[in-house]
């Protein structure tokens, strides 16, 4: 294998080959221009496979040299139309010859195998290209939905036709459940008034094979293999690549007309291959960060994690985010581990990108990794992004609310635990510089670590650990339904009414549960069946109680500007969180004035109280007439009732929102 960096460094290795120009297949009805970075190669040659996109033990139609240019570059011209023509690169090297698919392919053969030529244009719905996208005003007015394709609509309740159950084209139908006035699929998601939502990985990923869709063949996705195209088990027919990208967009421009923007979860920390991936085949050790020792890195958890500090990587995630934007129209990228990805990559990608995309991730890695923290979109790093729109998910309300991620059993605010008040707090205020927060009482973070609030996702939990439901159920195994309900509840009004941009993880609002044929619940269903992951549109039914408190605190938070207020500082001008005093003898209780009247807010001065205890508590406001706007069983704006008292009394595990009245 060539020792890469044996005679240069990387950063003169990048300065004598980078190259800033178009790449893979360029494709026009007269001719296609193929192009790939392989500097070390010896020879390249390209093969081509006419419509046969999955046979992979026949030899190919056509061989073809291609002819070393410059900076890396190898390039061919094929005249005539090459729509539909399957395609792959032989590199030779130190006697070796390895067959890739090309990393700039926009389409595939099933299981992604096999590059294809492709007419992007021909892939087009009808409408798309002037279809309305919806916009928000701000990336505060955000609430994010996060939904697995497959997960949404497998369930037989969904309403959705058998042929198209956990498929693209399942994903967008107008559904409800058995004919009854439930609602199911994206009316679900319509009628519960989120506007974002954002899809576990869409691009090809590797370990699930799309020649057969059934119960035992299951993937998240967060196996990489080729970025630009999406991922053929979600498609009606894997083996024609353009009935993936057209059913793909279809899906998309479906969502944009129902008022909903399209969020993109990405994977480009690491690959699902590591020595067979097409990166190294093309390069060895160049894309993937090393140890001293010469071994790959592993900061991803899942064998190796990108160099996206060096120019061809970070100019490759620059081409691909920007193609997704472009050609599929997404509105948003949720960057999975962004911990791994050097902190200037980060801030190009979002300067290459439209202000109204949202950009946000992870911000943190799985493991160790050679780079210096310093350099890494950690959490800790987001002052380095100044005031661009980059979010981070926040651990710090996640496990003040529910407990520990790491640690199942224990719990947290709503289940009654001790010292959570203060990191509440710092939830509340989306993680920003606030007088009355004393941050050495903080459980994980010791100072602000966002300059603004659209620079945090807030969020109670996702997909990759026990649904909030089943936490409580594993912290208070002895507690009632009626309890968690009461739980589940205190934590949404929680996370509504906090700044930031929050983020629901998709059933949340009918208590999903994700438990296995034997009744226990899974923490990691990445590779469970569909008896695990589906989303069961009998629970809607069941707990449609607590669906119409979500949905009504979605209203809530919609129509007023004080819980998604647009700076630091006024979040630290207008919210005073209640000292409860000496003789006050209650712990785990939170509560703030917030002041209406100074961002333009019709519901003026208003107190919001949180009380994670299992008894109610009194708080003395010291005022004497207000209409509570949100309770424990209902959220009307317009009052639901008044106190005219300046005791007011709070019930267990519960939420009280008071408008003052003069």
């Amino acid at each position: 294998m060539v020792k890469l960096f044996e005679k240069y460094s990387v950063e003169d290795f990048d300065e004598l080959y980078k190259y800033d120009g178009k790449l893979g297949a360029i494709y026009s009805k007269e001719k296609t221009i193929f192009k790939l970075w392989a500097p070390l190669a010896d020879s390249v040659k390209i093969i081509f496979f006419g419509n046969d996109g999955y046979r992979y033990n026949i030899a190919p139609d056509k061989v073809e040299s291609m002819e070393y240019k410059e900076n890396g570059i190898w390039e061919i011209e094929i005249l005539g139309d090459l729509n539909g023509e399957f395609y792959n690169y032989i590199i030779k090297r130190e006697e070796t010859e390895y067959e890739v698919v090309d990393p700039y392919a926009k389409a595939v053969g099933v299981n992604g195998n096999r590059g294809m030529v492709i007419d992007l244009r021909e892939t087009n719905p009808l409408g798309w290209e002037n279809h309305k996208i919806p916009q928000l005003d701000s990336p505060l007015d955000a609430i994010i939905y996060e939904v697995n394709v497959r997960d949404f609509t497998i369930d037989d309740n969904s309403g959705v036709h058998n042929d198209i159950k956990g498929k693209f084209k399942g994903f967008h139908k107008d559904t409800s459940y058995l004919e009854s006035e439930i609602k199911t699929g994206v009316n679900h998601l319509k009628e519960l008034g989120v506007n974002v939502i954002q899809l576990l990985p869409i691009f090809d990923y590797k370990n699930l094979n799309e020649m057969y869709f059934n119960e035992n063949e299951y993937n998240w996705g967060y196996d990489p293999l080729n970025y630009n195209v999406p991922e053929g088990s979600y498609s009606t027919n894997p083996y024609n690549s353009e009935v993936r990208i057209r059913e793909l967009k279809e899906l998309i421009m479906n969502l944009h007309e129902l008022g909903f923007k399209v969020v993109m979860d990405v994977v480009y920390n690491h690959t699902a291959d590591t020595e067979n991936s097409n990166f190294n085949k093309i390069l060895p050790k160049y894309y993937y960060r090393t140890k001293k020792d010469g071994s790959y890195s592993n900061g991803s958890g899942c064998g190796n994690e990108l160099a996206t500090e060096r120019f061809m990587v970070r100019k490759f995630i620059l081409d691909s985010v920007r193609f997704w934007a472009e050609e599929y129209k997404i509105d948003g990228f949720r960057f999975d581990l962004m911990g791994l990805y050097d902190i200037e990559t980060m801030k190009l990608i979002r300067l290459a990108l439209k202000n109204d995309i949202l950009i946000y991730g992870e911000g943190w890695k799985a493991d160790t990794s050679p780079m210096d923290n310093k350099k890494l979109s950690l959490k800790e790093n987001v002052n380095c992004f100044e005031n661009l729109q980059i979010g981070v998910f926040s651990d710090d309300i996640r496990d003040a609310i529910k407990g520990s991620v790491f640690e199942k059993e224990k719990g947290g605010f709503i289940n009654g635990g001790n010292d959570f008040e203060e990191t509440i707090k710092f939830g509340i205020v989306a993680s920003t510089n606030h007088k009355d927060i004393s941050y050495e009482k903080l459980k994980y973070s010791k100072n602000p670590w966002a300059n603004e609030p659209y620079q945090v996702i807030s969020y109670v939990s996702a997909h990759d650990d026990y649904t909030i439901w089943d936490k409580l159920a594993l912290v208070e195994p002895i507690s009632t339904i009626k309890e968690r309900i009461r739980m589940n509840k205190l934590a949404g009004a929680i996370l509504l009414t906090s700044q930031g941009i929050p983020f629901l993880h998709s059933g949340d609002e009918i208590l999903r549960s994700k438990k296995d044929k034997h009744g226990i619940r899974i923490k990691n269903s990445y590779i469970s069946p569909d008896h695990v992951n589906k989303f069961r549109w009998k629970r809607k039914e069941k707990y449609l109680e607590v669906f119409k408190y979500y949905k009504k605190l979605i209203q809530l938070r919609k129509n007023h500007k004080i819980f998604r207020m647009d700076s630091a500082k006024s979040i630290n001008e207008n919210i005073d969180f209640l000292r409860f005093g000496k003789n006050f003898n209650e712990s785990n209780v939170v509560g703030y004035v917030a002041y209406g009247n100074n961002v333009n807010d019709s519901l003026g001065k208003i107190a919001v109280i949180f009380n994670g205890n299992k008894h109610e508590v009194e708080i003395n406001l010291e005022h004497n007439r207000f209409t509570v706007i949100l309770d424990d069983n209902d959220i009307n704006e317009n009052g639901i009732y008044e106190v005219n008292s300046s005791i007011v009394k709070v019930k267990a595990i519960s939420a009280l929102i008071l408008k003052y009245i003069y």
